[in-house]
Order: structure tokens, then sequence, then C-alpha cells
């Protein structure tokens, strides 16, 4: 399955101040300050340049955005509404003394399961631990009125720590179904059950085939064999579907022309039906409209909360196009082919002809279930395999993300502390906030759609490993890419060294500073951070004979010297043409291999130093958005008149809020 998201940049991974943007003003990016994470605001500039029509499309669009966030709280884990509600009761009702210890674990408890869309974490997949006593719980339980049967549920979901202990588990050998504790699958089916309800399913000579399993939770019937229940109007999830497609309906009406048109009714004709026939014709349409300067994502999507791979965690982003920030985006798919043809993998697994590439900058104008807050800095879809290969793919690049990523880190002491030396410093400030985001354009645009399966490959054969493969092979080509003069040649660049910030701050983060999200003793399982360092590692093993990545003491610090990146190039166009051959051919255990050998165990000793020294900088790990506010504006006689976005509210104030006006499925 192709997967599209990159969740956070480097401007977040490395929280490094590292950019030339001019013109900082006044704006407030901090919204919140707790445990391992910093909520930060972004900005929507030229909202205000939309037409009314615009402006009324995207608020409505957003209505149906906001729509969906009890669904992922439910996807994430059964006992989740029943403990936010919990929690929200308690917060909103506590009468005591707030600067206690009791309430202030507990108040940070709460931040975090907010954050994390349920009670995991949403990188570590880890079961959030409550400082705050079980007698202060129930006392204020209590209080709130919350029944016994309801507070014995949440007591157990939140202080028993072997109960849903991890939210989706990559440990390679055991069963990733009964021991993940996402809703996807009913309590006691197994991985095996699922494996072989899926492979029963699939026609292997159908060319054109649905995304089986995305929009389904598998149950057992009364003669315990399992069904497919599907997320749909009059189906699992109805309630919040039904408020989704009103607000599409509304958003219909504005669409800027016929084909945006009938691409919101198409999904409104997916979301009455469950049909993944029917997903598959909004996705061509979606892919195809491209005149269209407001654009979304809605639906179940993405599939990194699913151990197999295969179900789609709902999300959404309302977004519209930065037209002259867009003219780079344009360059690169206009050439499209001449990538894909100078590509180093085998030209067996290259497309002969590249289909329907747009790509495009964009502002982020909502961010809602699985990219919320915690959100991707680039996308592209479909995933479909087919669907790409016949009718092209959309990416974009979400710029005023990753401008609020770079805006919040200024001055934060990380590359003195972590950057080898001042030249790199240098280099870093003056190139990585470009080329960072070129090698999300790149990755995005390019690298998700490039490549083949061969006839007959199973898009799922990569199983649990498929998405840490998918996104290092896009990350790869983006890598491969960034060094090439053709950058230059096409005025995307304009200096030929530039790409060395961002292999230093690639290799930089997969070896070293992203470890600062792992606890120690514990694995790397996240899909993106398996990525990093599965092409870290290899380059720097591949590399020892001629030394093109070495680990340097100075003072006592370890830092990362790249001696050799003409060399550095070369490995990842090694490494991208073997995951490249492994993804069309279907080669499981060849991608197992790379995944368990490169991208999983840690360095104890390397792990500590970088948990001791990022420490003293006091830079949270993790990072997400609130997101600004819409509200309708009406003359004396009721007539809409404006659309106001406003950007006041803060962390806890929208997520109380948001539990208030857009709860569809209650306490489950």
């Amino acid at each position: 399955m192709k997967k599209s998201l990159i969740i956070g940049s480097a401007l977040a991974l490395m929280a490094c101040s590292c950019s030339k943007k001019e013109n900082m003003d006044d704006f407030d990016y901090t919204a919140d300050r707790f445990a391992d994470i910093e909520v930060l605001r972004y900005q929507v500039p030229g909202f205000e340049d939309l037409s009314l029509d615009q402006k009324l499309l995207v608020y409505y669009l957003q209505e149906a955005a906001l729509w969906g966030r009890d669904i992922l709280w439910a996807q994430n884990c059964e006992a989740n509404l029943a403990v936010r509600s919990a929690l929200e009761q308690i917060y909103a009702n506590y009468d005591g003394d707030r600067d206690s210890a009791d309430f202030k674990a507990f108040e940070t408890y709460v931040k975090q399961v907010w954050f994390g869309n349920g009670l995991h974490h949403h990188y570590s997949m880890d079961k959030f631990v409550p400082a705050f006593s079980e007698a202060f719980f129930t006392e204020q339980a209590g209080k709130a009125g919350i029944d016994e049967e309801t507070l014995a549920v949440v007591k157990e979901a939140i202080f028993n720590p072997d109960l849903y202990a991890k939210r989706v588990n990559q440990a390679d050998g055991v069963d990733l179904i009964t021991t993940s504790a996402c809703d996807f699958y009913a309590p006691g089916i197994t991985q095996a059950e699922v494996e072989a309800f899926y492979a029963a399913m699939k026609d292997t000579t159908d060319l054109t085939p649905i995304s089986y399993g995305l929009n389904s939770r598998i149950e057992r019937d009364a003669d315990g064999k399992l069904v497919e229940n599907f997320y749909r109007v009059g189906g699992l999830y109805s309630p919040a579907i039904e408020k989704i497609v009103e607000n599409l309906e509304k958003a219909m009406q504005y669409a800027e022309n016929d084909t945006q048109r009938l691409t919101i009714q198409q999904l409104i004709d997916y979301y009455r039906s469950g049909d993944l026939r029917k997903f598959d014709e909004y996705s061509i349409t979606w892919a195809g409209d491209t005149a269209s300067q407001v654009d979304f994502v809605n639906g179940f999507i993405e599939s990194y909360g699913d151990p197999l791979g295969m179900k789609g965690s709902w999300e959404s982003i309302v977004n519209f196009k930065n037209l002259e920030a867009s003219a780079r985006t344009e360059t690169i798919s206009a050439n499209a082919q001449w990538f894909e043809d100078h590509s180093p993998v085998d030209p067996r697994f290259r497309k002969d002809k590249v289909k329907g590439v747009s790509a495009k900058v964009i502002t982020a104008a909502i961010l809602a279930g699985d990219a919320y807050p915690a959100t991707p800095i680039g996308i592209n879809l479909p995933n479909s395999n087919w669907i790409r290969a016949a009718h092209g793919s959309k990416s974009v690049t979400i710029e005023n993300i990753t401008e609020a990523y770079d805006m919040a880190s200024h001055g934060n002491g990380f590359n003195e502390e972590f950057v080898i030396d001042e030249p790199t410093r240098e280099l870093l400030e003056q190139y990585l906030f470009v080329t960072d985001n070129l090698h999300t354009d790149l990755h995005e645009c390019l690298g998700h759609g490039s490549g083949q399966l061969l006839p007959g490959v199973d898009p799922d054969a990569l199983k649990a490993h498929g998405s840490t493969l998918e996104e290092a092979r896009a990350d790869l080509f983006a890598l491969y890419y960034l060094a090439d003069p053709k950058l230059v040649e096409l005025g995307l660049l304009d200096n030929p060294e530039a790409y060395k910030a961002e292999y230093y701050k690639y290799i930089l983060n997969g070896m070293m500073t992203q470890l600062m999200r792992i606890e120690p003793g514990k694995d790397v399982e996240e899909a993106h951070m398996r990525n990093r360092k599965l092409i870290a590692e290899w380059a720097y093993e591949h590399g020892k004979a001629d030394n093109v990545i070495e680990l340097v003491k100075i003072d006592g610090k370890t830092y990362v010297k790249i001696n050799d990146y003409d060399k550095l190039r070369s490995l990842f166009g090694e490494l991208l043409a073997e995951i490249q051959r492994i993804k069309s051919e279907g080669d499981y255990e060849a991608g197992r291999a790379l995944v368990e050998q490169y991208a999983v165990k840690v360095d104890p000793a390397i792990h500590k130093e970088v948990l001791d020294r990022y420490a003293k900088l006091n830079i949270a790990p993790y990072k997400g958005f609130v997101n600004p506010v819409y509200e309708l504006v009406t003359d004396k006689d009721g007539n809409i008149t404006d659309v106001k976005v406003t950007y006041g509210e803060d962390y806890a104030e929208q997520m109380l809020r948001y539990s208030r006006d857009y709860s569809a499925l209650g306490v489950r």
C-alpha cells in the first residue's frame, strides 16, 4: 500500500534554528507546553483574498472535518470516548486547588490524551502513565457525577498497565493484532485469521483492486466467522458520518467548478454506501481536479494505525493553493518523466510513462482527525497503486505548517549542541529551510509516485513493514535527486552545494537526534522513524570502507561528520534501487531483513548521550497545533457576508469546544 504522509519536518524533528525566512511578526506561535509536547499555532495567510464562495467552501469543508473527530478516537481504542468524557467532566468541574500536585499531574495527563487522540502516545504508541493517584481520580469522578459502571471501565483503562498497553504493536515475532489496542479488530481475532480472511477475498488477477479492508472493522458473526462491519451511513460510526455528509452537501453548493462538485458528490456516495469501488471513483476524480484552488482530504486514508497496514484511520485537511510558492512544485511535476527515466533503479521497475503527476504548495486551513494535533507536512494521494499508475496522483507541501515549525524554533540552541562545526551550522542556517521543503516536494510529488509493481504482485505483500519501506523509498528518491545538477538547471536551487544541508540533517537525525523520542531501553517502532534510521544506518555501514560517514568525539560528545557527500549520494542510489526491487517484486523476507537489521535496535550509549544533551536544551521533542477558528459573518438581515478567521483559542479551550460541539458518537 502506498503511504503518503510525512509526519513532522526537520524543523520539528530536529527543532533546528535554521531559516532565512524574513518578515517575522508578533504572531504568538506557542499555544501550550506540557510533558514532551509543544502545541503551536499556525497562520492562514491568503484566506482574506479568497472570494466569498471560496471562503464558504472552506467553512463547510472544515465543519465536515471537525465532525470526524470521534471516529478517530473510537478507532484508536475502544475505551477512548469513555475515557475522554470522564476526564473532561473532572477537568471542567474540578473545584479544588489547581496548583496541587495531583491536579497538575491530572491536567498534564488530560492534555496528553487530547494530543494522542486517546490513551496512547501518538508516536511511541505506548499508553500514557498517569502521575496522579487512583484515589484522587476516584474522588474527583464521584464529585463530577460519573456513574459507577462507566467509572469502572475508565479506571481499568487508565490504571491497568497491561490493558491496552500498546496501540499499534510492530514487534517482530508476535501476533500484531492481539497485542495492539487499536479497534480495527474485535477482541479475540488473531493476525493469522485476518491474513487468511483477506487472502481468500483477493483476486490476484484483478488489475484494479479495491483497497481491501480500508473502511471496515473485522468482527465475528453469530457463527463465529469473520465479517466486515463497514464505516458508512447506517453502519459503523453512522452518526458522525451523517454529520460529515451534511456539511459536504453544504460545501458542494460553493464548489469552484463541475469537477470539484462531482468530487464532493462521489465522496458523499461513498460515505453512504461504504463501497470501496465508489471510493476509487472519488479518488480518480479528486486526483484529476487540478484547477480548483480550494482542496481537501476527507476520509479513511492512511493505515499507519493498523499493525497490518490495511485499515484506514479517519482524517481531514482543508487547504487552498499557495499560488506563488507552487511554482517550484509545478516545475518538479512538469519534469516527472525525466526524473523517472534517470532513476538509479532497475529499468524493469520504472514507469514507462508517468501519468498525471500534479503538485502544489498549499496553505492548510484546518487539520482534523489523524492529521491533528500532530500533522503531516506533505501529502501524496491517492494511495492505490493502480490509480496512481493509470490516472496519476496529487502531491502537496503544507508550507504554512513548515513555516510555523521554523518560526517557533529560532534560538533554541539545537545547532550549537549537535551540529559538528560552525561551517556546517552556517550551511544549515542558509539552506536547510529551502532544501527541507524541496525534499518534501520531491518525496511527495515524485518519490511516492515513482516505480511500479511487477504484474501479479500484491500491494500488501510487505505486510507490517510496508509503511517503513515505502517511506524509505520516497525519502531515498528525494535525497538522491536533491543533489542532482538538474535542480540547479531548473532553478529550484541556486547553489549546487545546497543539498549538503539536507544530507547532514538527515544523517544526524536518523542516527542520533530522533532518538530523543525513544524511551531508554525501547526499540524504534514508528514507521517514519524506522525509515530514517534504516537509511542513515545502512549508509553509515555500507560507507565504512570509504569513511563516508564518521562518528567523531569532540570534548566527550559524539558528532556526525560527513566526509564524502558524493559517495553518500551514490549510497542513497544503491539503497533506493534495492528497496524499489523489494517493493516491485513483493520480496517480504528481504524487506523484513532490512528493517530488522537497520531500523529497529538502538545503541544504548548513543541513546543516553542524546537524551542527556537534549534535556539541557529544554526543547519539546514533539510538536502539534491548535486550529484557527472560523466564524460566519452576517448582516442585519441574516445574509452571510464574510467568514472570519481568528487565532486566539488556546489548547484546552479548543479541545473542550470540539468535545462539546462536534461529538456525534457519545460514549461507546
